[in-house]
């Protein structure tokens, strides 16, 4: 598995503002869709192109084009929408699929509960939004089920992650990319981030308690 911790400045900053406690919903929405975008324009790097040519104001040029239907952007729900907002302006034609994967608070568990994938996208590149690799049981549930629906490919894309969840999906599916703003330290009691930015959805979602 290829593992890259992203360090591009903006990134980095759109980092920042996420862990800040002080950050309000607006301000970490927007952050979250701003990391979004960047993490996605580093996975994104190597997709095929076909080469094609347009009319400019004067005259013919050659020009690549992203190949149709190479693509499936999949967030994880919930927290992975708040990624999805920056990315889908990006490939606005991209395939979207959902799942949905919750984890028990008590046992740390997931457990599936939504999925609605196109039928289209078998053969396609997937690119899997969630904010958090915590202990890697939720990405292992979701990446299994891409990887049975007949993904050519999958990337995912999350702005913090625990060595421990790494190790997990490292372990499980080993040709799978994942791209990182940050390898945080490890888990709390809780198989919480440390030092993460906290709940991601609730956060992204004004649903804290």
């Amino acid at each position: 598995m290829g593992l890259h911790v992203i360090e591009h400045p903006l990134l980095q900053d759109a980092l920042a503002v996420l862990r800040d406690r002080s950050t309000g919903t607006a301000a970490f929405r927007a952050a979250l869709a701003r990391a979004g975008a960047l993490l996605f324009q580093e996975a994104s790097a190597g997709l095929p192109t076909e080469a094609g040519s347009v009319e400019t104001p004067l005259g013919r040029a050659e020009v690549r084009r992203l190949r149709p239907g190479v693509l499936t952007l999949v967030p994880v729900l919930r927290a992975g929408l708040g990624m999805l907002e920056g990315v889908l302006p990006m490939v606005p034609g991209a395939r979207v699929a959902h799942v949905g994967v919750r984890r028990d608070e008590e046992t740390a568990e997931p457990s599936e509960y939504y999925r609605n994938l196109p039928a289209s996208a078998a053969g396609t590149v997937a690119f899997v939004l969630d904010p958090m690799l915590a202990t890697g049981g939720t990405l292992l549930e979701t990446v299994g089920i891409l990887d049975a629906a007949g993904m050519a490919e999958i990337r995912v894309l999350s702005v913090v992650a625990a060595p421990e969840g790494v190790r997990a999906l490292r372990g499980a599916f080993p040709e799978v990319e994942v791209f990182l703003a940050a390898l945080d330290g490890g888990l709390d009691a809780r198989k919480y981030i440390l030092p993460g930015l906290g709940d991601a959805g609730d956060r992204c979602f004004g649903t804290e308690p």
